[in-house]
Formats: structure tokens, sequence, C-alpha cells
């Protein structure tokens, strides 16, 4: 009898277990966007903005872009705050500078025309919590819509809500990449949550052959005792030494696995997203496999292809300073990047004294123009940082029914003020960078058609399965 009774509480357990873990049924299905036909997002890629550009000369066609769609869209890369009267520092982890823009910005961004901006990324902590916390302000006080830092973890995966008149718009903000003291964590008992960044942990293992993989097992087996943690357990295909991890692999190159905990709780996000709202934008900024790669890393197809089976309407990436593919998924976008927006890293200072150091110049002799001159040519030497996308997407019967992408040219070899403001690209570079963006695409089934000089997608209408509401 009390063998009976104990199985019968342990499949009771176990199927509370399974309803914990799954969504409800209803909420698995695909549910579709629910905004007025004909409603339009705008959305670019990275801002990183020293100073106002809405009044710099050619900029107004660019603008008017961003302000004739429904709700337009950017990332908010860097700290708002006054150099003048530093109320932050410089923190000794960054994102590669620390990158501060003036407290102007966020009033100039809505003047362009954006309602809704991305926070999460890995210049979001620069200048510590402090920056963090009087760039939220200031956004507020501009009336941008912002998301993906927040006093913990839920606060920072949390959608924050655009109203407009064809619908109620959604944000979730990811970081892929990011600094390690950035990353918001949740409390647990007496311990607070860790305000931060939205973060998505993923584990890198670098390709090699089988022969490779058994001289780098031989090199971990003849370490030192005690040098080298044992593993807990270990496939025959993969191993972890000094920090790496290896995998065998028929190709160079990387593989990444998500953290499951993080999956989890951001699917779960848009889940909520998509029942509170009509439509949902996700954004991810994701450097990985690194900027020099035109093409996203394998774990990033398939978040997409998640948080659109989840309930989001829009995938944006961003990060790795130059456009990636594009691939429509179930009637949706799903931009891997659309680049730099606006780049104004010539512009940035203060510089504080560990980049001098770092690269061995003299802040008594250097000033920091020539510091920012001397460390952008070294790490965005060329003109493919410099020309990227706005792309403007229209909605009708759920789906994306048009995508237009005008070229924009941030002015490579322009100097001073003027460089890193986008302007509407010459008929030859408006070419140059729909072609690259042709070419790019192509791997994800996608066609770019060249009208004049703007890109013009016209996703293919699928017929719904079964299982498809």
């Amino acid at each position: 009898m009390r063998r009976g009774w104990l199985i019968g509480s342990l499949i009771v357990l176990w199927l509370a277990v399974l309803s914990a873990q799954a969504p409800p049924r209803d909420a698995q299905r695909e549910l579709a966007t629910s905004v007025a036909d004909g409603f339009t997002v705008a959305a670019v890629g990275d801002c990183i903005m020293a100073r106002p550009v809405s009044q710099t000369n050619g900029f107004a066609p660019v603008g008017k872009l961003i302000r004739e769609a429904d709700v337009a869209f950017g990332n908010f890369e860097g700290t708002a705050l006054d150099a003048s009267h530093l109320t932050a520092v410089p923190q000794a982890e960054f994102g590669g500078v620390w990158i501060i823009d003036s407290p102007l910005v966020p009033k100039d961004l809505k003047a362009i025309g954006f309602d809704v901006m991305s926070r999460a990324n890995n210049h979001a902590l620069d200048w510590g919590l402090d920056g963090m916390r009087n760039t939220s302000r200031l956004l507020d006080e501009a009336g941008i819509v912002h998301a993906g830092v927040g006093e913990h973890r839920a606060a920072a995966r949390a959608a924050r809500y655009y109203d407009t008149d064809k619908g109620r718009v959604a944000l979730i903000s990811i970081a892929s990449t990011f600094t390690a003291l950035s990353r918001s964590a949740p409390p647990v008992g007496q311990a607070p949550g860790r305000p931060g960044v939205n973060a998505l942990r993923t584990t890198r293992a670098s390709f090699v052959t089988a022969d490779e993989l058994r001289v780098l097992k031989k090199i971990r087996d003849e370490q030192p005792a005690g040098s080298v943690r044992p593993p807990e357990r270990e496939s025959a295909d993969e191993l972890e030494l000094f920090g790496v991890r290896y995998k065998v692999g028929d190709h160079r190159g990387f593989t990444y696995t998500m953290d499951p905990v993080d999956e989890r709780e951001i699917l779960k996000a848009v889940r909520e997203a998509k029942q509170m709202s009509d439509f949902v934008i996700v954004t991810i900024h994701a450097h990985e496999p690194g900027n020099w790669s035109q093409e996203p890393a394998d774990f990033l197809p398939a978040l997409a292809h998640e948080v659109i089976d989840a309930g989001a309407d829009e995938f944006i990436g961003h990060g790795p300073h130059q456009v990636r593919g594009i691939e429509i998924y179930k009637g949706k976008p799903i931009f891997y990047s659309l680049g730099d927006f606006i780049f104004q890293l010539d512009l940035l200072e203060p510089v504080a004294s560990d980049l001098y150091e770092q690269y061995k110049m003299d802040p008594a002799s250097a000033t920091d123009a020539e510091f920012n001159a001397m460390w952008n040519a070294r790490t965005f030497g060329g003109d493919v940082w410099y020309q990227s996308v706005v792309t403007t997407t229209r909605f009708d019967k759920g789906r994306a029914a048009e995508i237009r992408l005008t070229p924009v040219d941030l002015g490579y070899t322009a100097r001073g003020a003027d460089r890193g403001v986008p302007r509407l690209a010459t008929p030859p570079v408006a070419r140059a960078i729909l072609e690259r963006l042709q070419k790019l695409s192509q791997p994800f089934g996608t066609h770019i058609a060249i009208e004049g000089d703007t890109g013009v997608i016209r996703p293919r209408v699928e017929t719904a399965s079964p299982h498809e509401h």
C-alpha cells in the first residue's frame, strides 16, 4: 500500500515538474503579429554618439527615414554623462574603449525620431552603475523607451513597451557580448540582486582535428599535478585546456552553446511580451565569432528562430560594426547585424589612463583626439565599418510584406565632426553596400532586389501549416 502511494506521489511530482518547465499549450502556438496593416518599423544598428547630429549638414534625409516609421529602433551604445561634471568613473573592466556621450544625446536621438533603444551591450557599464543609471534617467526624460539593463536580472530581462496608434510594441534587449562584471543577477535569500545587463552566456569551442585533440589531451595530462582541474565528465571528441574548449570538427572555426538558464528565461520573457503587446522586437548585441566575421555565430540563427517561435515579430542583431545577412523566417525578418548608424569614435573624450598605458602613448604629450585617431585606424580602418543601411519593414496581415534597405555612408574618409554621421550613400557606394548584403543573405535564401539606390525584399507568402495559428 505504502509502495503504491509512493509511486503515485512520484508520478504527480514528475508531472508537476514537466508542467513547470513547459509553457501552456496555447502559449506554444505561433502568435501572429496583431498590429494594424501598414505598420512600419525603422531599424538601425549601433549608435555611438559623442555629440548631437540632428542638425548636421546632410543628415536630414536620413532622419526623415527614422521619423516616418510607426516605431524606430537603434542600439544605444555608451553612457550619457556630462564630461565637465563627472559623477561616474571609468571602470577597470570596459568594452574596449570608454564610450561617453554628451548628456544632450538622448534628446537629440528623440528629435531624430527614435522611439525604442536597446541598452544591453558591452559598453553599458563602461562608467559603472552611476553611468548606467544616469543614462537611464536621461533616456527617460527624453521620452525614449529602453530595455536591456536593470537593477537585477528580471528587470534587465523584461520587455519595455511603446504605444502607437497601430498597436503596442514591446522591446527586449539581449547581449551575448558583454563584460563579465556587467552581467545582472537575481536576488536569492539574503543576497540582493546585481544590477547590469540582460546577458546570454555562451560557451565557445574551437574546432580541431582528432589528431590535434589527442595532442592536446597529452599536453593536459602532462601538466603538474593539481594545476589542471580534471573534468567531471568528458566526451571523446572534446576537452578544455587552459581556459579554451576544443571540439573535433571537419573545418576551422568555432561552435557555441547557449546557457540553458539564460535561454529559458529569455524565451519566457518573449512569450510574456507577446501576451502583453501587439508587436515584439527582440534585439541582441553579438560580436561572436568576432568583429572580423561577416557571418553570425552558429547559435544566432537557432536563437532567432526560437524567439520568433516564442512570439517575436522582428529580430535585430548589432555589435560587429558591419552588416551581416538577412533572413525571413515564418514571415518575420531577422537582421543578423545592421552595422553602425552613428559612429563618432573620433570625438570620444575624456580618454582614461588605462588606454594610454595599454597602447604606450604619453598622455602628457598626446591629445585625446590623437589617441582616438590612432585607436580607430588600428581597430576600424576601412570603409566596411562606415557603411550600413536603414531598414524599413512594412507589416500586413501579420507578416512582413516589404523590407526596404536604404544605404547610408558614415564618411570613413571624412575628418572632424563629420566623420561617423550617416548620409544617404552615393549611387556607387549604395550599390556596393547592397551587393554585399545580397551575397551575405544568399545562404539564408533571401533575395534582395536592387531598385535604383534601394534594396527591396518582398518575402514570399507561405501557406500556413496546420500548426500555425
